[in-house]
């Protein structure tokens, strides 16, 4: 391959424990960590293989015979990375990286790097980059324990000194410690705009599902907007929103298209994650995307399912399950899955691509919004003209009687509309 700019060879190995949680077949988890490494850039796969293994070794992760079988095997490809999908400890990292002469990275190591290939706001960017750092922190092993690394202390000070190590230390909490100022700030602006929006009276349908989904795709389909709809793992790391009208005379709303999920994401990353799914939570209305045609969507849509329960969403707001991808699948696979979601309530089957069955989605998300209304009978001042001038202008009031002292009002009204009359 001819390139201006280097390509790095890459080798990914899935180790298989046995007894360990097996919720995966080995080789999906092996075809996902070499999508992982195809989202990044300048990184060309040159093999891959599931490692077995009884258990690991503490020091080396492998036993002696496959480390020398798999040097062999780096050495004839001339491998210069190997990504290993699950965690390494720095000290087996360590020992690894001197046995085959390559540098190494980890499940974690590697999803920081696509994370930071990818962020685009500043708050993704400062996530990121704390997420890197709280991970690098952790391998700072001393390479060199024959060796004391030290600076010496300033002769009246007692002591060999500060280890080399416990300064690289302080230095990376001293960035910490920056960085976290910094987001402070920006998650301000956030909820700034935020605020804005909820004066907004269009309600929010927010798209999540595992990566790859096809999210992005369907999100283009209904806003004609250009995301980077790629098939790749984490093709779009910062929350999208577009105000669409939807069809056939449909309402207005904000849809917003947010990273896709993983399993076992590193725990550096929750955080991140949880400040580009901040959207999710504030959703009317949740789609949940899932890539029907996937062998393992049972499993993804349960590690989905999961973390929006960790994320702490509210279990009243309505959810709609879009089975996407149906074009992949064969006619008679189609149709039965077609059949199966038409006897199931809030579940779609669809085609991004193709266009099929969005339609009937678009209708079930009206109805979704349109149900989340609720009758409320409101006592007004004479002088509360402002909010009853505002009641009528929502187009909400459904009986209004004159009392001595006001009004009484029956409105139909949304939850975001009850918040934004509290609000006035």
């Amino acid at each position: 391959m001819e390139h201006d700019t280097q390509v790095t060879r890459a080798w990914v190995l899935h180790p298989d424990i046995t007894g360990a949680d097996q919720r995966r077949e080995a080789s999906f988890a092996l075809e996902e960590a070499i999508s992982l490494a195809a989202a990044l850039p300048e990184l060309e796969v040159v093999g891959s293989n599931v490692v077995r293994l009884p258990k690991a070794q503490p020091g080396k992760l492998f036993g002696s015979g496959k480390i020398e079988e798999l040097k062999a095997l780096f050495k004839a490809n001339e491998v210069e990375l190997v990504l290993i999908d699950g965690p390494v400890t720095p000290v087996q990292q360590r020992n690894l990286e001197k046995e085959w002469k390559v540098k190494l990275l980890d499940r974690t190591g590697l999803i920081l790097e696509i994370f930071s290939d990818r962020a685009r706001t500043r708050e993704g960017v400062l996530q990121v980059e704390m997420a890197a750092l709280s991970y690098q922190r952790t391998r700072l092993v001393r390479a060199w324990t024959h060796l004391e690394r030290q600076r010496g202390g300033l002769g009246f000070v007692g002591g060999p000194g500060e280890t080399q190590i416990e300064a690289d230390r302080r230095a990376i909490d001293d960035q910490l410690v920056r960085l976290r100022r910094q987001l402070a700030k920006v998650v301000k602006t956030r909820e700034l705009h935020r605020k804005a929006r909820a004066k907004v009276p269009f309600p929010i349908v927010a798209l999540v599902g595992y990566t790859n989904a096809g999210k992005s795709t369907l999100f283009n389909r209904v806003t004609g907007a250009d995301v980077m709809a790629k098939d790749m793992l984490f093709a779009t790391l910062d929350p999208t929103m577009r105000a669409v009208e939807l069809p056939n005379n449909g309402p207005e709303v904000i849809l917003s298209d947010t990273v896709g999920f993983i399993s076992d994401l590193p725990t550096q990353l929750v955080a991140a994650f949880r400040a580009t799914l901040e959207e999710v939570l504030a959703a009317d209305l949740v789609l949940h995307v899932r890539d029907i045609a996937h062998p393992e969507t049972e499993h993804q849509s349960e590690d989905v399912r999961t973390i929006l329960e960790t994320l702490g969403l509210n279990e009243d707001t309505p959810q709609i399950e879009v089975w996407n991808k149906i074009d992949l699948l064969s006619a008679d696979d189609r149709d039965a899955m077609i059949a199966k979601a038409e006897r199931e309530e809030d579940i779609f089957a669809v085609s991004a691509v193709s266009g099929q069955g969005l339609d009937e989605m678009f209708a079930a998300i009206q109805q979704a919004l349109a149900s989340e209304k609720s009758r409320e009978t409101l006592k007004l001042g004479f002088a509360e003209g402002k909010a009853r001038a505002w009641l009528f202008k929502e187009g909400i009031v459904e009986d209004e009687a004159q009392t001595e002292e006001g009004f009484e009002i029956t409105v139909l009204w949304s939850a975001k509309q009850r918040a934004q009359f509290e609000s006035l």
